[in-house]
Parts: C-alpha cells; sequence; structure tokens
C-alpha cells in the first residue's frame, strides 16, 4: 500500500490486511510505501501486526510510481495495490483472488469501492477518450463507469485504491508509468482484460477520491 501522511487510515487499512491475511490459504507480505510522511506513519506501520516492510522514501512520488515501485519490489505472482484509505472488507481478498485465478486472460481485479455507510462507488470507468469526451459533452457521465450490476465483467480500468494485479503483466506492459488508465489500457492492447469484482469491497473515509 502507498502511504502518504495518513497515519490514522493507515492504522485502520493495515488492520483489515491483518484479518485478510489471516484468512487466505496462500502465503502472503505486506509492503508499505512511505510516501516522504513526517506524521509517524511509517513507524506505525513498522509496529503493527501486520508486519508491514517499510518502503521509506525522503522525497513525494507520484501515485503510479509509488505503485511501480512496490510491484517492482513484491515477491509474490499476485499484488494487490492498495492507498492508506482503503479498509478492506472481510472475504475481499479472497474474492479478488479467486475472480483472477479464474479468468486466465485476466491481469488485473478491481474491487467495489464503498463509504462507511455502504454507499457505492464508482469503481471501473470507460478509458479517456473520444466516446467519453462526447459522453461529457452529452451530460451522460454516468455512463462512463462500468462497476454497476453484481457479476464479475470486464472492464476498461479500474483504480489501485484495492486492485489486484499480476506482477509478471504488469512487468511486460512498462509497470503502472503514465497511471492507472493508461496501464489498464497497454494491459488490453496486449490482449489481457481487467475485472471488477463486486463481491470484494473496501471502504474509503468520506474525504477521499477513488
Amino acid at each position: 500500500m502507498v502511504n502518504t501522511a495518513g497515519r490514522q487510515v493507515l492504522r485502520y487499512c493495515l488492520d483489515a490486511v491483518a484479518r485478510e491475511a489471516a484468512t487466505v490459504p496462500f502465503a502472503t507480505e505486506v509492503l508499505v510505501l512511505d510516501n516522504a510522511s513526517a506524521d509517524d506513519s511509517a513507524e506505525v506501520a513498522r509496529r503493527h501486526a501486520a508486519s508491514a516492510r517499510v518502503i521509506a522514501v525522503a522525497a513525494r512520488r507520484d501515485r503510479d510510481e509509488s505503485a511501480t515501485e512496490l510491484l517492482r519490489r513484491a515477491g509474490g505472482r499476485t499484488c494487490l495495490l492498495l492507498t492508506e484509505a482503503s479498509e478492506l472488507e472481510p472475504g475481499a481478498t479472497h474474492a479478488l483472488h479467486d475472480a483472477l485465478a479464474a479468468d486466465a486472460g485476466a491481469a488485473a481485479a478491481g474491487a467495489t469501492l464503498v463509504r462507511p455507510d455502504g454507499t457505492r462507488l464508482p469503481s471501473a470507468w470507460r478509458f479517456p477518450g473520444p466516446v467519453s469526451t462526447a459522453l461529457r459533452a452529452l451530460g451522460l457521465q454516468q455512463r462512463l463507469v462500468q462497476s454497476a450490476g453484481d457479476r464479475v465483467r470486464a472492464v476498461d480500468w479500474a483504480p489501485t485504491a484495492a486492485l489486484l494485479v499480476r506482477r509478471d503483466a504488469a512487468e511486460r506492459v512498462g509497470w503502472l508509468r503514465g497511471g492507472e488508465a493508461a496501464f489498464c489500457r497497454r494491459l488490453r492492447d496486449a490482449g489481457w482484460r481487467v475485472l471488477h469484482v463486486p463481491e470484494a469491497r473496501a471502504v474509503l473515509p468520506l474525504d477521499s477520491p477513488a
């Protein structure tokens, strides 16, 4: 996960990660990239029961650069990217892992993002481009969202707020350079799919964007 001065929400995120790690039938590791925080959050991560390995950087990095660093350092075949504000609901990791395991052509699987009261947030979108621009111009922004429904489905792109990624696929397409949408487009161009998994849920605080 990427943490940028999020001491309190980071603790909640790590609590949820520790609970999830105790329930999945495979080995896990927890990596936290601390993005030049000055609020002692790196030390919070080091002391947490999740046994996180902390990568502390001295200067702020972009979200995609930070996520890339985590993927490069990770030892697993699949990596669940999170922000410090993402609090996984029970079973989210299992649902994402099962969806990816069931689809050999999928390189990434994104969770449903919700507010603390359970309100669902847009969690997958159409790629930016002429169609998206036209829909916005017509006031049809809701048609950009691809995370409706209750079944696993292929989507254009999903955010790294809670995104499970096949590490080898990410490496082949140049990691996350250019951002999440660009990363997912490169996966699509390379023949991979990106999935949205409604059963997997991650809670974001009211003041946190998706």
